[in-house]
């Protein structure tokens, strides 16, 4: 295995030329491509990208502001590796072409920059967003992000997983969870509801305490350093054979450093026989899949179990796998563009017949950018924006199988 996953742009343009020289130019990309449906523009889609990308490899091309904007201005859904028959890896190119832009200078949006600084100190990251937490849980929170939840403000997800598997014993297989540095510092409640989940499920969960960012922020802006975060996730999970992650962006960055061993919990909880729970307080469910699980990680359909086991009637979002904008940070980079592929995805919600309908997802980034649409009114109507395992762990709670826990 390589020490890093960060190459040389020239080198890995060589290693995949055969699959970069298999584009036939089909246009298959083009329909599924949220920002060539915004612009029109062909250099703002994917075909369009890779051309400049190779003549930039095989110097034809000398550096520009022009092409470092059509890279940047990718949202990084990968949607357009899915409807790719040459198979080109798209995703591959796209971070070491935004790697490469930013070692020659270009430009990185100051919250990023700052953001990934940060998330080299763990322990001090989760303490910064202590006051957000703090808001959620008092119901402060005003900003369009930040959907409601209750966090635990300063036990660990780490502390709380001791305590579940101590009180249920769960006698099954034996996992590690990536607690995540935005899940863990500000949607730790995330976090508690997948424990409960698995635990009362037979699973024993660990949180080891040395781990890091998956390193996902590095891999959307191109900032260096992701190195040591890669080394530090590879000491902390080296004695499990399987690493759960609850958000679909940190599990596509997480299975670049631990290839094979990492699992979604959507994908994991589809191999388990799930407890029964009781119908929630919601007439309907709307799931939409996240670009990063749906074409990422190749997760393109829910684990019919985990609605069965949620016992509320359900079905995908229109055109579920589509992007909603969020592009692990595009909603920050790219705010206009992001809202106007949020505004045509969410359209549906304004028209839908049943009387308390929820969207469910199962990425924290994703549940952000959806709660945006009804905290400024693309959504006309409180529709509450749920995590999957949010919605099977309250239907365990109102099926008191949490009694052991005193939840």
């Amino acid at each position: 295995m390589e020490e890093t996953r960060l190459i040389p742009f020239e080198e890995l343009m060589r290693r995949e030329k055969p699959k970069l020289l298999n584009c036939i130019h089909c246009g298959f990309c083009l329909d599924v491509c949220p920002t060539y449906n915004l612009t029109g523009d062909e250099s703002n889609s994917p075909r369009g990208r890779l051309a400049t990308w190779r003549a930039l490899s095989e110097g034809r091309l000398e550096p520009t502001p022009m092409g470092d904007f059509y890279t940047m201005e990718c949202v990084g859904c990968l949607a357009c590796e899915s409807a790719c028959p040459a198979k080109v890896p798209y995703g591959e190119l796209l971070y070491e072409a935004r790697h490469a832009q930013v070692a020659r200078g270009g430009r990185v949006h100051p919250l990023l920059r700052l953001t990934g600084a940060l998330l080299h100190y763990t322990r001090f990251f989760d303490v910064l967003n202590l006051p957000l937490r703090l808001a959620r849980r008092l119901g402060l929170a005003r900003h369009r992000f930040l959907f409601p939840g209750r966090p635990e403000i300063f036990k660990s997800t780490a502390s709380y997983a001791r305590e579940v598997v101590e009180r249920l014993q769960p006698k099954g297989s034996r996992v590690a969870l990536l607690s995540g540095c935005l899940m863990e510092g500000v949607f730790r409640e995330i976090n508690y509801a997948t424990v409960r989940v698995l635990a009362v499920n037979g699973v024993r969960v660990e949180v080891p305490e040395g781990q890091a960012c998956c390193g996902a922020v590095f891999e959307h802006a191109g900032l260096p350093g992701q190195q040591s975060l890669d080394a530090r996730n590879r000491g902390a999970f080296a004695g499990f054979e399987t690493v759960i992650t609850n958000a679909a962006g940190c599990g596509l960055a997480l299975s670049h450093v631990l290839p094979g061993r990492t699992r979604d919990l959507l994908s994991f909880l589809g191999t388990l026989k799930l407890k029964q729970g009781q119908p929630l307080d919601l007439d309907h469910l709307y799931f939409d899949i996240p670009c990063h699980l749906y074409h990422g990680l190749k997760v393109q359909k829910a684990p019919p179990g985990i609605f069965e086991a949620i016992g509320t009637p359900w079905s995908y979002a229109p055109e579920a796998d589509r992007c909603c904008g969020s592009g692990g940070t595009y909603n920050i980079t790219h705010a206009h563009n992001s809202r106007r592929i949020l505004e045509e995805k969410s359209r549906f919600l304004n028209d839908v017949p049943h009387a308390r309908p929820a969207l469910v997802t199962a990425n924290h980034v994703c549940m952000m950018q959806w709660h945006s649409a009804v905290a400024t009114g693309l959504v006309r109507r409180k529709v509450p924006v749920l995590h999957l395992v949010q919605a099977l762990d309250e239907s365990y709670r109102r099926a008191g199988l949490y009694a052991a826990l005193g939840a």
